[in-house]
């Protein structure tokens, strides 16, 4: 074998074998088996040689190549054993015979009144789906009947962010997504579109009692033929009464939302003040919990269905609200404190 070669390859085991870290390794790889490394070289210049010297020189250089692969392989191996065994041995030691402690934390109420309502919606034949916090303007606002310079934009200024995206203002976002997904087996198949989809939303505007920059939202579609106003209103009073486990009094008012014609604005009696008025309620005995509606034609159209054909209802629930009803909370800034004592009084009712 060629001297040259015999030396790469002593100078290779020699280095590797001093090697304690990652980069070293990989300064060795790069040293020899790189585009300008000392193996690579030898192969670049069999040109000079003569023809009958090439094929044995050219199958020992690749020999080393192999060779110095393996090595580079064999010591990475080696130090990623060496530490994971550092990171056990550093791992604290638990005595397993210890009494569990059953005290550690709790879910948060709105976690606790999501799960209900998915839980709920799931026993009445809706699908569950997620969302990204994250959209585009087309998402949050063109492809539900709201086109720029819109005047409802104002009730929703939120968060941008420099690539043009931006934080969600309502789960109305995912409802092109949700067509769209479910609209060929609709049409194939007849099967009803029945979603429900929670998320976190955003909005750039004054906190009070009962306004957040930062909230829980639940929107929830069903399109099929012959879907009417009435078909809302069995789902969302089946779902309240659910969630409170006894019949809430409601009422359903006009309200103008782009992507629903009807628009309505479903209240319930304040559960805090008992319908008496408080700062949670405006003083006005009811809270707007559910702007709702059926879905704009507009909107179908955009999602692929044909609003010749088929109807559909649309509602946004206030999961922040619902909780803050449901536990009796008189605060919604309490529900974002991270506060351990204010929040971990919840338990699951279920």
């Amino acid at each position: 074998m060629d001297e040259k070669i015999l030396k790469l390859k002593e100078e290779i085991e020699k280095k590797l074998s001093s090697a304690s870290e990652p980069d070293d390794i990989e300064k060795v790889r790069v040293s020899y088996l790189g585009k300008k490394g000392s193996i690579t070289a030898l192969l670049k210049g069999m040109k000079d040689l003569a023809a009958d010297q090439k094929k044995a020189f050219g199958a020992d250089v690749n020999k080393l190549k192999a060779f110095a692969a393996e090595m580079v392989e064999k010591k990475s191996e080696e130090l990623k054993k060496i530490q994971i065994e550092r990171e056990i041995a550093m791992m604290p030691t638990f005595d397993i015979t210890s009494p569990v402690n059953t005290d550690l934390g709790s879910y948060h109420p709105i976690t606790l009144v999501q799960r209900q309502c998915e839980t709920i919606f799931r026993s009445m034949g809706f699908t569950v789906e997620d969302y990204p916090e994250v959209v585009t303007d087309y998402e949050c606002f063109e492809a539900v009947n709201i086109p720029k310079h819109h005047p409802a934009r104002d009730m929703q200024d939120t968060y941008y962010l420099e690539n043009g995206q931006l934080l969600k203002s309502q789960t109305t976002a995912a409802q092109n997504a949700i067509l769209k997904k479910y609209g060929p087996a609709l049409k194939e198949k007849g099967v009803p579109i029945k979603a429900i989809f929670p998320g976190r939303c955003f909005r750039n505007e004054a906190t009070d009692a009962c306004h957040e920059n930062t909230f829980f939202q639940m929107e929830g579609v069903m399109v099929d033929k012959n879907i009417s106003i009435s078909n809302l209103i069995y789902f969302m009073k089946t779902m309240l009464s659910e969630v409170f486990r006894k019949d809430i009094r409601v009422r359903l008012r006009p309200g103008f939302f782009p992507f629903v014609e009807p628009g309505f604005e479903l209240d319930i009696s304040c559960l805090i003040c008992g319908g008496e008025g408080c700062p949670s309620c405006k003083h006005s005995g009811w809270l707007e919990l559910c702007p709702c509606g059926m879905i704009h034609p507009n909107v179908l159209r955009e999602g692929g269905i044909d609003p010749e054909e088929y109807t559909g209802f649309a509602f946004g629930l206030g999961l922040t609200r619902l909780a803050m009803m449901k536990y009796g909370i008189k605060d919604i800034r309490d529900l974002n404190s991270g506060s351990l004592r204010a929040l971990s009084q919840f338990t699951d009712d279920e």
